[in-house]
């Protein structure tokens, strides 16, 4: 089987896997056809790029797998013209899906490193709405919203309430809540007036939000 071949097998693994767990979006699906994954992974792993795992990553880091990415961006229900905020650039892979369902993406990251490489692949795939921030997005981008949606790639030990001002009135947040040393809920957040009503949409593993950027990467 050649490497176009075994992509294409695993991509289509990918898609039925996702019909599987209710995901029929066809503009989701659309934007992960049209964004080339195997472009936002180390060469090493580029055979694992469309798997459920969690790929490693430059600075230490590593992007969440596929199937996760896929479930998040759906809840998030991104609508055309929407203002989104991503807190963890990373690869920048999940930018680059929800560029093609939003209006525009801010996207944070605390390694220059990350920053600087998401860029350059942006530039390359000519994705014009979205920019990338290299900063501390531990409080979000305070005085840049509001946001129709945000997602955290970082988990929270409690509420974040520091977003609440940041996120449009009917806006919808994910974030996971819960111990760094813990299984955390992934949990979906949208702001009704001045509360949250919250649906809890399964357990993760994720980092804890960290204040500042990285000094060296």
């Amino acid at each position: 089987m050649s490497p176009g071949d075994a992509a294409q097998e695993a991509f289509a693994a990918f898609l039925l896997r996702l019909r599987s767990a209710g995901i029929a979006s066809r503009e989701l699906l659309a934007a992960f056809e049209a964004t080339p994954r195997r472009d936002f992974v180390p060469a090493d792993w580029r055979d694992a790029a469309w798997s459920s795992r969690m790929i490693p990553i430059e600075c230490g880091e590593a992007i969440e797998g596929a199937d996760l990415q896929a479930m998040v961006i759906d809840a998030l229900g991104i609508e055309p013209g929407n203002r989104v905020l991503e807190i963890g650039t990373g690869s920048g892979y999940t930018a680059a899906v929800m560029a093609h369902l939003a209006g525009k993406v801010s996207t944070v990251e605390r390694y220059r490193t990350l920053a600087e490489q998401a860029r350059h692949r942006f530039e390359a795939l000519a994705i014009a709405n979205v920019s990338v921030r290299h900063a501390d997005g531990s409080q979000g981008l305070p005085g840049e919203g509001p946001f129709e949606r945000i997602v955290v790639w970082t988990a929270f030990e409690t509420l974040p309430r520091s977003f609440a001002d940041q996120l449009a009135s009917g806006g919808t947040m994910i974030a996971a809540i819960g111990a760094p040393e813990e299984r955390q809920i992934l949990t979906r957040l949208t702001k009704v007036g001045s509360r949250f009503d919250r649906v809890d949409l399964g357990h993760v593993r994720l980092q804890p939000a960290i204040p500042g950027v990285a000094m060296k990467l």
